[in-house]
This record gives C-alpha cells, structure tokens and sequence, in this order.
C-alpha cells in the first residue's frame, strides 16, 4: 500500500499558514495546514475554467490574460492550449515555493506550461498587480482559494468584495472577460457582480472528467463595452 510523502513544505506569505507537497506513487497532493487545496488527480474544471474564458475573448488580437494562482499548472497549461501564439499570460502567485515546485517536482504533470515563452511569473499578490493594471487585460482567470470563500489567505477574500471586484473590472479591456473558480455555488456573489456592472455567466463543471463526482462552478462576468 502506497503512503502519502511529504516533498516540501512552505509558509503562505501574510497569514503564516503552511502548505505542504505530497507525493503517492503518481499522485500529488498541496495542502494547507492539513486540508487538501488540490491533487493531481481532480484538475477537470480548472482546465474548462481556462478553456470557456479563452474561447469568450477568441478573435481579440494579441490576448493579455491574467490568471491568478498558478496551483499545479494545469489553469495556465489549459488557457496556453486555447490562445493563439501571439497572446501573453501573466500568472500571479502568492506562494514562491509553488512557483519552484511547478518548475521541477510537478512541471510534467501539465507539461511544463512556464516554459512557454508566452508566460510571466510574478511572484506576489494578485490584488496588488490588478491595482497597478488599468484596462490591460483581455481576461483575468481567477483560480485563488475555494473562489469567494478564501481558504489560504484571509486578504484573497478582498478580490470578491464590491471593491476587489471593482478594481477587476477596471482592469479589464472594455468587453473583457472575468472568471472566477469556485467550489461551491454563491448567489450573493453573483449578485454582487451583477452589482459592479459585470454580465454574469455561470457554468457548472465536473471536477473530473467524467459524468460522475463532485461539480464545481464557474462565473463569467463580461465588462460593457
């Protein structure tokens, strides 16, 4: 019988929270002071999460597109396989050690997706680089946490408030796309950003790809143009 073993560990800049990487024969796991954040194994709606945002902004010309938390890879891995070549992806996390992680210990699990010459990491908070953006982005992918209700960082909770949002929209090109995983259904959420002005979308997703198992949700919210 297989046994789950520690790789690495880190602290989540801010809070102090820990986040440890795993490894079970093939299978990879990132947890969170103990609660699974993800597994190699469950990526389905991450990568239809990127895929449906793509295919909203096909035909833009040279695509910019914002994704925050780069997870295990396969958010960016998705969105590179639905951009053209010209489009640049800037992907913002938080934690440096996933960033080192994704570049060696978990890379082949979605196929080395930083080595694409599309890409740039900021390591950093991506509430910070969305209040430094006016009007940039074609698409901002939001992978960060459980979506609205943050489990890593408290401060991620800004990004789904009024405010948080707001900033978001002024980040985006007039009839860009915001996309938020989540998961779990929030109508309060959809509310609010039906309240910032956003036309919202939302679509449901298999966690894996298959008919069975648990469904996570997805918010596409299109700036006026």
């Amino acid at each position: 019988m297989l046994i789950w073993q520690l790789l690495d560990s880190a602290l989540v800049p801010g809070d102090g929270a820990e986040l440890c990487l795993h490894q079970r024969g093939d299978e990879f796991s990132i947890t969170v002071d103990g609660y699974e954040l993800m597994n190699s194994r469950v990526h389905h709606s991450e990568e239809v999460l990127a895929e449906i945002t793509c295919q909203k902004i096909a035909g833009h010309k040279q695509p910019r597109v914002l994704i925050g938390g780069l997870g295990m890879g396969f958010t960016l891995a998705s969105a590179l396989q639905n951009l053209p070549s010209d489009a640049e992806v800037v992907v913002a996390e938080l934690v440096p050690a996933v960033v080192v992680w994704n570049r060696q210990l978990l890379g082949q699990l979605a196929g080395f997706p930083l080595l694409d010459r599309r890409v740039t990491v900021c390591e950093g908070d991506v509430a910070l680089l969305l209040r430094e953006e006016y009007k940039s982005f074609d698409a901002i992918i939001l992978d960060v946490d459980n979506g609205p209700e943050g489990l890593t960082q408290e401060d991620n909770n800004w990004l789904y408030t009024v405010s948080g949002l707001s900033v978001s929209y002024s980040s985006l090109k007039p009839g860009g796309i915001l996309s938020v995983w989540s998961a779990f259904r929030n109508a309060v959420f959809t509310r609010r950003l039906k309240r910032v002005g956003f036309a919202v979308e939302e679509v449901q997703a298999r966690a894996r790809n298959s008919k069975k198992g648990a469904k996570h949700n997805i918010w596409l919210a299109k700036s006026r143009i």
